[in-house]
């Protein structure tokens, strides 16, 4: 059974006034249509968020409720979680929405992007409105409040690239904070975010982008050829953010699986970095191996071509399979019934398998959820 109580926020500030007066706490929740790996999970209690006063009431009235001994964790979009059957905590859902623009400049705009704008949805409408620098991450599933985490990133661009700043709540402290890209300490697909799970709910994300349509990035794999075609079609004599972005749509819809149409978190393994020397070492017996140079003397390896090499493009443990077009996707062929068990089984299978064959280990993307809301650490050996 499914209960509801709304909290009243007749306390919030005059410049909230014109937001909705109540946030919907329900429990029972099921939670497998809100994750795109489709993986069954119930959630004890979740929270919607549709403003931040919300959750400054919310977190208010949390330490002195009954539920105050459950443990929060914060959902986005679902795109890049691996949940449980039970997840035993309460579950926050930011879902603020708007587009705000800062400041423009004949060279320049800052925008400002509420946490639950769907993150192609905005890369499309930052292009169409002539401001640049998202393209190259078109198609990345996710909210946009999600993106930082995960520093997202995608044919040569990472989200650090273009972020300016974020507005986050300190959930143990009850506390606002602005953060700036330094703050934020992004790695490669890091960030301090993902490093102290549950303890930051970001609410909004500002950017920089520039409107420079001849400044893109286009360089990365096919890109180029196909942004090349587009700017051919549309008697253009080299191509622009438009292009490039089309591109990489058409790029990702060829080789990465809708998760509407097959459930799927996106790339699963991390791209592992190795030091040159075994790298070289490598590329005198797989010759075509696939690798970009790094810093300090290192190379980022693809790891879907390690797991193509291994011979398991398509396979995997059922009902987790990694996927025909892009081994570095596993896809659940038993939408809402398969559960985290089942991942571990096929991930483990995968990262043995490559490990014999090229003595790399995978490092998995997704972040992996305890039933009591806590980022676990299940990985695996080799």
């Amino acid at each position: 059974m499914t209960s509801t109580l709304r909290l009243d926020l007749s306390a919030q500030s005059a410049q909230t006034a014109d937001f909705p007066a109540s946030v919907s706490i329900n429990d029972s929740i099921d939670l497998s249509r809100h994750n795109t790996m489709a993986l069954a999970c119930v959630a004890d209690t979740v929270v919607t968020l549709t403003t931040e006063a919300q959750l400054d009431t919310f977190m208010a009235k949390y330490a002195d409720s009954a539920k105050q001994k459950k443990p929060l964790f914060v959902l986005s979009g679902g795109s890049n979680v691996l949940l449980p059957a039970q997840l035993q905590a309460v579950v926050l859902q930011p879902k603020m929405r708007g587009i705000n623009l800062v400041t423009k400049t004949d060279s320049y705009v800052d925008i400002e992007v509420m946490a639950g704008e769907n993150w192609h949805d905005l890369v499309v409408y930052t292009v169409n409105q002539g401001w640049y620098g998202l393209e190259n991450l078109a198609l990345i599933p996710g909210l946009t409040g999600a993106a930082p985490v995960q520093n997202i990133g995608a044919y040569g661009v990472q989200l650090e690239d273009c972020l300016q700043y974020v507005r986050a709540y300190h959930l143990p402290t009850k506390t606002w904070h602005h953060l700036t890209a330094a703050d934020c300490q992004f790695g490669y697909r890091d960030s301090i975010f993902k490093r102290a799970p549950n303890t930051w709910l970001i609410s909004c994300v500002g950017f920089r982008l520039h409107t420079n349509a001849k400044k893109i990035l286009a360089s990365y794999g096919d890109v180029q050829t196909v942004a090349e075609r587009y700017a051919e079609q549309h008697g253009r004599k080299q191509a622009i953010p438009d292009d490039v972005m089309q591109a990489i749509i058409d790029i990702r819809q060829q080789k990465l699986p809708d998760p509407k149409q097959l459930a799927n978190c996106g790339s699963f393994f991390q791209n592992p970095i190795i030091p040159q020397d075994q790298f070289t070492t490598l590329q005198a017996t797989y010759p075509a191996i696939v690798g970009y140079p790094m810093p300090d003397a290192m190379i980022k390896v693809a790891a879907g071509w390690l797991i193509e090499q291994a011979g398991l493009k398509g396979h995997g443990i059922a009902p987790i399979l990694t996927h025909q077009q892009q081994a570095l996707v596993l896809t659940n062929h038993t939408p809402y019934q398969a559960t985290q068990e089942d991942v571990a089984n096929a991930q483990q299978h995968i990262v043995n398998v490559v490990y014999e064959k090229f003595a790399i280990q995978l490092s998995r993307e997704p972040v992996w959820v305890n039933s009591d809301g806590s980022i676990g650490h299940h990985e695996y050996v080799v």
